[in-house]
C-alpha cells in the first residue's frame, strides 16, 4: 500500500510544480529575476543561456528534498522525485519541443502538444517582459483566449496605455523596438 502513497505524492508534486513554475515564471522570471530570464527572450549563441540557472536552482531543491527524505522524512523523497520528473517533462516539452534545443526538429501539427507549442510561441510574441501570456509549461490555456489577450494588450499599447517611460528600463526600451529574432 505504501507504493500507492508514494505514487500519489509523486504525481501530486508534478501537478504542484506546474503551478509553482507558472507563478515563478510570471512573478519572478518576468519580475525581479528578469536578469537571468532575459537571456531566454533574446537571441543568443551557444547551447546554454543564463536562464538555465533556474533549472539548476530547482535541481538543487529536488536533490535536497530527496536527500532529506531518504534520511528519515519519508514523503520528501517522493516530493523530490516529483520535482525531478517535472524537470524532465519541462526539458522534453519546453527545451526540446518548443525551443528545439535538441539535435532533431519536430513541430506538432495537432492536439495537446500543438497547443503547448503555440501557447509558448505566443508567450514569446511580445518583446520584453511585460504583456506576455501563458506562463505555464505543461498546461496552456485555450489558444483563442491567449490570442484575444494578445489582441487586447496590443490595442491598449497602441492607444498609449501600455507603459510610461518610467516603467521601461533602458535595456527594455531598446529591446521593445527591435524585431523578435527568437520564438
Amino acid at each position: 500500500m505504501l507504493w500507492l502513497w508514494n505514487t500519489l505524492i509523486l504525481l501530486a508534486a508534478v501537478v504542484v510544480m506546474e503551478v509553482i513554475a507558472a507563478l515563478s515564471h510570471k512573478y519572478i522570471m518576468h519580475g525581479w529575476g528578469w536578469g537571468w530570464h532575459l537571456s531566454h527572450h533574446e537571441p543568443h549563441e551557444g547551447k546554454f543561456e543564463l536562464n538555465d540557472l533556474y533549472a539548476v536552482v530547482f535541481m538543487f531543491m529536488a536533490i535536497a528534498l530527496i536527500y532529506i527524505g531518504v534520511n528519515g522524512y519519508w514523503p520528501l523523497q517522493w516530493i523530490g522525485a516529483g520535482v525531478t520528473l517535472y524537470g524532465a517533462l519541462y526539458f522534453m516539452v519546453h527545451d526540446g519541443l518548443v525551443h528545439q534545443r535538441w539535435p532533431f526538429r519536430y513541430i506538432p501539427r495537432k492536439g495537446y502538444l500543438k497547443r503547448l507549442y503555440m501557447a509558448h510561441r505566443m508567450h514569446h510574441a511580445v518583446r520584453g517582459r511585460e504583456g506576455c501570456v501563458s506562463f505555464g509549461f505543461l498546461y496552456a490555456p485555450p489558444l483563442h483566449k491567449l490570442q484575444a489577450a494578445l489582441r487586447y494588450r496590443h490595442k491598449a499599447a497602441s492607444a498609449g496605455a501600455a507603459t510610461t517611460p518610467q516603467d521601461v528600463t533602458p535595456d527594455e526600451s531598446n529591446a521593445k523596438s527591435a524585431p523578435s529574432q527568437r520564438p
